[in-house]
């Protein structure tokens, strides 16, 4: 495939993200908004572009099917510095199993630490303590089917919880990669989190309730429960594309697009690159859900390290992303491969 063709597949993905400009937004309709923070620093540093990125346990929370390139068992552990002093934590495993496929397990955590409870009444405090607290279970299985084929599936299970209160969903991701050409160029296309409807319900949704408040004698205090609406988890779709370019015989450059459609928002685009140093160093930046209406995310950069102890391979990165309105995102990423 020539530069010319190369430019033309990059235009049509281009024009995907950007076709749903006037679409009406629905921000605020799904459940389970904590699964969609983006877990790797490498590729937030890259404007979380990531569903081409087809190697590396980090990109599969962007395409499952990156999962299927791994050829050695790895472990992920990032921690996010989020907005208001919350705590979001994620913790993967990847294990390579040859003929077999690689299977994957990971856990999600964000917790928002505890809270005072404040009421009409007691508008400083009732001297009670709440805490909003949200898990993801994910197990998946991904496959290098052919040399230039590979894909990959993941169920979660997500739970969330504020308080006594609690809801609880399933959910469903796909993802595939193809290598078009043998210098490297990768499509990818996922659907993430497509799954069940939740609603909370606990002790704290608990009333007294009073059938007829106008008739006397009768039971003003009966038992009852409010029921709460329930709700998607945030689905997105997405598509995109990698071009590996060498640079020198010890640098190399990669430029990332991807072109997403969620359930809750209108559709954006995000952009990146990384710059590459002897497999050692490198340098990151991006742009995250431009053209999204509305949206308060922009420019993203980071940082990686990698080396080799004992046989074994680390990376350590480092990714910054910017808001308009809320404080600046931090996140930190380590990875083990045995």
């Amino acid at each position: 495939m020539g530069m010319r063709d190369i430019v033309t597949t990059a235009g049509l993905v281009l024009v995907l993200g950007a076709g749903g400009a006037a679409a009406q937004t629905k921000v605020g309709t799904t459940i389970g908004q904590f699964v969609a923070i983006e877990p790797s620093a490498r590729i937030a540093a890259m404007g979380n572009a990531g569903v081409a990125v087809a190697e590396g346990i980090q990109a599969v929370y962007y395409n499952p099917a990156a999962l299927g390139s791994l050829e050695r068992t790895t472990f992920q552990f990032s921690h996010g510095v989020w907005f208001a002093d919350i705590r979001y934590e994620y913790a993967a495993a990847a294990l390579t199993f040859e003929d077999w496929g690689n299977f994957f397990f990971g856990v999600t955590a964000l917790n928002s630490g505890e809270i005072e409870v404040r009421t009409v009444s007691q508008p400083l405090g009732t001297g009670e303590l709440y805490s909003v607290q949200d898990v993801a279970l994910g197990f998946g299985y991904g496959r290098q089917v052919t040399s230039r084929f590979a894909a990959g599936v993941q169920f979660e299970y997500v739970s969330e919880s504020i308080w006594h209160s609690q809801l609880d969903a399933f959910g469903f991701s796909f993802g595939t990669t193809y290598r078009i050409t043998e210098s490297g160029l990768v499509l990818g296309a996922s659907i993430l989190h497509f799954g069940s409807k939740g609603g909370f319900s606990g002790n704290d949704l608990v009333i007294q309730y009073d059938a007829d408040p106008d008739r006397y004698g009768d039971n003003s205090a009966l038992p009852a429960a409010q029921a709460t609406d329930t709700f998607y988890l945030p689905t997105v779709f997405r598509v995109g594309m990698t071009y590996p370019q060498p640079l020198s015989a010890t640098s190399k450059l990669l430029l990332a697009v991807d072109a997403f459609h969620p359930n809750d928002n209108t559709e954006g685009m995000s952009l990146g690159w990384e710059w590459q140093w002897k497999d050692t160093l490198a340098l990151r930046a991006g742009y995250q859900s431009l053209g999204q209406q509305d949206s308060e995310l922009g420019p993203t950069a980071g940082i990686g390290l990698a080396g080799t102890i004992a046989a074994r391979r680390f990376h350590v990165d480092y990714g910054w992303a910017s808001h308009t309105v809320l404080p600046e995102i931090h996140r930190i990423t380590f990875t083990l491969s045995l």
